[in-house]
């Protein structure tokens, strides 16, 4: 093998596309799913790929730090892609600790690990940390984030993610680690957990739910198709300068509700409703303590410098969104019961 990676969080959401990806382009290389299986990390995800020759999963923990040095020995990684994060806005605000022992100590840890494990050769290594635009705060009604925008993070999630970045920034400023971060916009695509708005209006209008949306719905949002951010992890991660910082936009801004009704439209012309039915469901609720009312990326540095841009458009990369919902029923079933953390036992743990 030419490479081993660990990639963190590689059976989440984003973690599950950038394992696929790197798996099948580059089968010279030996890649690590290190993942602990909380509620939405999902084996579910890689079943296409989990008997790939190059393809490992080590389940653990990186708030154990016993656990990633049993890895790191046992592996001798040569990169580090880190996505492992608690991520959801709401659950930040209703247990802010998980978020700083998972973002920030869980960071640091892992941090720690690859620092020792290549303080005597640093050449060839790379610790790529991924991060969001929520660390940015917020925007008025114009302007963009740039990798050069002050942070102002305005949520437990968003505060704990800017710690984090600090940390792996001032672990190359101090050690010498060989870092790269980049800061992503709000993603969307297949198996995404249904906790977000994409995926979880998807599954309230299949189940005639309602379509909950936080305050006058004119929250403004950057959407980034999550295979279109694997692709640009992947060049940061082969291409990116060491201790530089990359942001990955869709160039797609879209207020809230907006993207509901055009949401609401294609899943009535995907389930054959009149015109207008999935709108109905459409339920205005008290607003989120501390929301930002704008973001938006400037994604022009890693177009520039890398040749990265987005491959579809919104509305392409939603119906397809839409229509993998429907061709994965039993998926959905799966993640909105519970069911999906018995694959684990039944795929890995031969001694359950």
């Amino acid at each position: 093998m030419s490479k081993t990676i660990i990639i963190t969080g590689g059976a989440g959401f984003i973690g599950s596309h950038v394992v696929r990806l790197f798996v099948n382009k580059y089968p010279e290389y030996k890649i690590i799913n290190l993942d602990a299986l909380t509620y939405a990390g999902n084996l579910e995800n890689l079943r296409d790929i989990e008997n790939a020759p190059n393809y490992f999963f080590e389940k653990a923990d990186i708030l154990n730090a016993d656990q990633l040095e049993r890895i790191f020995v046992l592996h001798n990684p040569d990169g580090v892609i880190h996505l492992a994060a608690e991520s959801h806005v709401d659950r930040s605000i209703h247990s802010p600790l998980d978020f700083v022992y998972t973002n920030v100590i869980g960071t640091v840890n892992l941090l720690n690990t690859a620092k020792h494990f290549w303080k005597d050769n640093m050449g060839g290594k790379r610790f790529y940390h991924v991060s969001t635009d929520e660390v940015y705060g917020a925007l008025g009604d114009t302007g963009f984030f740039t990798e050069e925008t002050k942070y102002d993070p305005h949520s437990p999630y968003s505060a704990s993610k800017a710690s984090s970045d600090h940390f792996v920034r001032a672990y190359h400023d101090t050690y010498g680690l060989p870092v790269v971060v980049s800061n992503c916009s709000n993603n969307y695509g297949p198996n995404h957990f249904p906790e977000k708005l994409i995926p979880l209006f998807i599954n309230n209008v299949i189940n005639k739910k309602p379509l909950p949306v936080y305050g006058d719905g004119l929250y403004t949002r950057d959407w980034l198709f999550v295979k279109d951010h694997a692709r640009a992890i992947d060049l940061i991660f082969h291409q990116g300068k060491t201790g530089d910082t990359y942001n990955i936009g869709g160039f797609n801004e879209w207020k809230n509700i907006d993207l509901v009704k055009l949401l609401c439209k294609l899943m009535d012309e995907r389930l054959g409703n009149p015109a207008g039915t999935s709108e109905q469901l459409i339920t205005y609720i008290k607003d989120r303590p501390g929301h930002d009312r704008r973001y938006a990326i400037d994604a022009g540095k890693i177009s520039k410098e890398l040749g990265w841009k987005p491959s579809v458009t919104f509305e392409e990369g939603l119906a397809q969104t839409i229509d993998w919902y429907f061709q994965n029923t039993e998926w959905l079933h799966h993640v909105t019961s519970g069911e999906y953390q018995q694959y684990y036992q039944k795929q890995y743990d031969k001694t359950s």
